[in-house]
């Protein structure tokens, strides 16, 4: 299975609720600041990475996790994708994972002053302090998605 973990700018929700997935992050602990920053991808997006899904690594049973920014594009990239790998005949193959609902006002504020404005050192302690504050529900994201893909596992 293909698992996306997708928000705004693929740099900060989508890259830590990847990370906890794979688990490159302990789930019991809420991760200090170099923690978060040493996951890769995260708070390290550019303007280039818009659009390119990119691979985090596979879990314990087999499935590739990604994580995609879409900018304001929104369901219409989630559409898309979900179009082309129904062309392909993998639609079922395919479990795309949207962050934003648990993206809080520090994430927003600290990621576009980190990654928009380029101001990191500013940016990034709110990022991460907000990332910190979310990460009960990036957990539970995770594992609702966990659930999801055992689930769709067993119907086939």
């Amino acid at each position: 299975m293909k698992i996306i973990y997708h928000c705004f700018g693929g740099s900060h929700s989508s890259v830590a609720a990847a990370a906890l997935h794979l688990g490159l992050l302990d789930r019991q602990r809420i991760p200090s600041q170099e923690d978060l920053v040493r996951i890769p991808y995260y708070d390290k997006t550019t303007d280039a990475d818009f659009g390119i899904i990119r691979y985090m690594g596979t879990d314990e049973e087999g499935n590739d996790v990604y994580v995609f920014g879409k900018k304001t594009f929104s369901n219409r990239y989630m559409a898309l994708l979900m179009g082309i790998a129904g062309i392909l005949g993998e639609q079922d193959q395919v479990v795309l994972v949207d962050c934003m609902n648990r993206v809080n006002w520090s994430m927003k504020l600290g990621g576009f002053t980190s990654r928009r404005l380029g101001l990191t050192p500013i940016g990034r302690p709110i990022v991460t302090w907000g990332t910190r504050r979310a990460f009960a529900q990036l957990v539970n994201l995770v594992e609702i998605t966990r659930v999801k893909i055992l689930g769709d596992k067993g119907r086939r």
